[in-house]
């Protein structure tokens, strides 16, 4: 099955293209002239992509777990992710590094990156996206600790706005011993920091 025929049974592509339509019109141009014909239905499809975390379960990518006694942390960094800024709907991009201290279980690591995007594919902000991932690998994963950190460009500031090309938004969530632990704390963000500035 088409990525296009599972967007259109759950997304009014109909009703997204006319409201973009109506955009076109409204900022001056001509939807109907060649370039822009085709772009209405194009948006409609990018926004169900773009949004398919809307109609996914993150939690359904943790149901296989194993059982493994390994009692250090698992660390998976530089995850690539992209979303859009609910205020704007304007992307913003980067990676997220993950770690879990195990209590007895283990995830398939792509399952880490899985859950990362089905929180991103939805209209969001850092901070929520940030804690979400971090909250749910905590439950699912019986976790001793977890730890996220999530480093992105957000489009609307460096395109519009104060128009700041270059920045970048850092935020991070932590929980059990990864928060409450000096050592633990400290291991894991080494871990998830810079290579090159971590002391």
């Amino acid at each position: 099955m088409s990525i296009d025929v599972e967007l259109g049974k759950d997304v009014d592509l109909d009703r997204i293209a006319a409201a973009v339509r109506e955009i076109l019109l409204a900022v001056g141009e001509d939807p109907d002239r060649e370039g822009l014909q085709d772009t209405p239905m194009r948006v409609a499809r990018m926004y169900a992509e773009l949004f398919a975390g809307l109609r996914t379960d993150p939690a359904a990518h943790l149901t296989t777990v194993f059982t493994e006694q390994y009692d250090e942390l698992v660390v998976l960094r530089d995850i690539p992710f992209n979303s859009l800024c609910e205020h704007h709907l304007m992307p913003f991009e980067g990676v997220a590094h993950v770690a879990y201290l195990p209590n007895g279980k283990i995830a398939g690591i792509s399952k880490l990156a899985r859950v990362v995007d089905a929180f991103a594919n939805r209209p969001q902000v850092q901070e929520r996206l940030t804690n979400q991932i971090a909250d749910l690998l905590e439950e699912r994963l019986d976790a001793k600790g977890v730890a996220v950190i999530m480093k992105a460009t957000h489009t609307c500031m460096t395109c519009r706005g104060v128009k700041k090309p270059g920045s970048l938004m850092v935020t991070s969530a932590l929980r059990g011993r990864c928060k409450s632990d000096a050592r633990t704390r400290s291991e894991v963000m080494v871990l998830l920091g810079d290579p090159n500035t971590a002391r």
